[in-house]
């Protein structure tokens, strides 16, 4: 019995210890005489201020790219290509020979027309000095007045024969003339369809190749024809000013961004009645050759300027169960308030906000983890030139 009383004893004392040790080490680290801030102190945020400034707003549509020029190649004669006198891939000019088509029956054909000519020239001179001296003759009696209606008339004939062997000399020359085909425009030339030995026919329907000018590029783009009427509206109403500028900046499909700005070149009359959009068209300079028709671009266009746009942090907004923007504020006691916003876009990594906030508000950005509605917190504005405090 002695032993167990000990042992009681020994536990009880032990337990007092223990309690001791915790009230102690309570009292150094959160106790009110350790000199530090304790768990119900303000808690420091970072924050911004908010104010209203003329916004440009932009609209980020999707498009192709196309050439700025296009020619099919086709031959306007039938015969046998005897050469290829081009690089494939390489750069033409406008006029440059493209292929040699076999031209022996174009120049026979050339060759008898002008043998044509000159036997007509041969006949039209015969005739006119014979009309010349019936002419005369007739004044004095000596032919009848038929014959020399006979001549006068042959020698107009004669004529009118020398007219249309010059055509038909003509005709020849230009389809002689189309036996060697030329690039109609200077640019890049695709892969060629034939090849020497080939047969082509006039106006075939397969091109014989394709030349597309890629100095300047084409950006088809589409926008929803009810976006344009809000965006129209807006305007007439007042609430968006005109941006007065058309240039577009394009976005690579790796991301990037093109270094030359585009110029918006018009929109299209006709709503697509498939797709509900109209077509949009820009146009870049492409000095260098990076924009490849059939490329899939983003270009981001001005549509106005909201002057009393208010821009918040995308950081600073988070989304209540029902979907609706929320964000939390600096409230007049210096605790953390919850206030429902409205937004309408992005513009570049913040928020543009219709509703919701006021000038001089202070919209917590750094710290949300830490807050909860009405707790007490330490707010320190952020700036472009100084982060807020952890």
């Amino acid at each position: 019995m002695s032993f167990d009383r000990s042992r009681a004893a020994l536990s009880a004392a032990s337990l007092a210890a223990i309690a001791l040790t915790l009230a102690a080490c309570g009292q150094g680290k959160g106790g009110p005489g350790a000199g530090g801030m304790g768990p119900g102190g303000p808690t420091p945020v970072g924050v911004v201020v908010a104010k209203t400034e003329p916004v440009t707003l932009t609209s980020e549509l999707t498009g192709r790219t196309s050439a700025y020029l296009v020619s099919e190649v086709r031959p306007q004669v039938g015969g046998i290509v005897k050469a290829r006198l081009f690089q494939e891939g390489g750069y033409v000019r406008a006029g440059q020979p493209l292929y040699q088509i076999d031209p022996a029956t174009f120049q026979a054909a050339y060759n008898s027309a002008a043998a044509g000519l000159a036997q007509a020239q041969a006949t039209a001179t015969a005739a006119k000095l014979k009309a010349d001296r019936y002419k005369e003759l007739v004044a004095i009696n000596a032919v009848s007045k038929q014959d020399n209606d006979d001549a006068q008339a042959a020698s107009l004939q004669a004529v009118a024969n020398v007219a249309a062997q010059k055509a038909a000399v003509e005709s020849a020359r230009i389809n002689l003339g189309w036996t060697k085909v030329v690039s109609p425009i200077s640019g890049r030339i695709g892969k060629s369809s034939v090849t020497p030995g080939a047969l082509v026919t006039a106006s075939q329907a397969t091109a014989l190749a394709t030349v597309q000018d890629l100095s300047k590029i084409y950006v088809d783009l589409t926008q929803s024809s009810a976006e344009m009427l809000k965006l129209q509206a807006a305007l007439n109403s007042g609430q968006l000013g005109r941006s007065g500028s058309a240039q577009v900046t394009l976005k690579l499909e790796d991301g990037s961004i093109y270094p030359i700005p585009g110029r918006l070149e018009f929109s299209d009359v006709t709503v697509d009645p498939t797709t509900g959009s109209v077509g949009l068209r820009a146009t870049f300079d492409n000095p260098n050759g990076v924009l490849l028709p059939g490329m899939y671009v983003r270009a981001v266009l001005g549509k106005g300027v909201a002057g009393d746009g208010m821009l918040i942090p995308q950081a600073a907004v988070s989304r209540d169960p029902k979907g609706n923007a929320t964000v939390m504020v600096v409230g007049a006691k210096g605790a953390a308030e919850p206030r429902q916003i409205v937004t309408t876009q992005t513009v570049g990594d913040k928020w543009l906000v219709t509703s919701g906030l006021k000038p001089g508000d202070q919209v917590i950005v750094e710290g949300l983890q830490k807050v909860r509605p009405g707790a007490p917190v330490k707010p320190a504005v952020i700036t472009a030139s100084a982060p807020a405090a952890q």
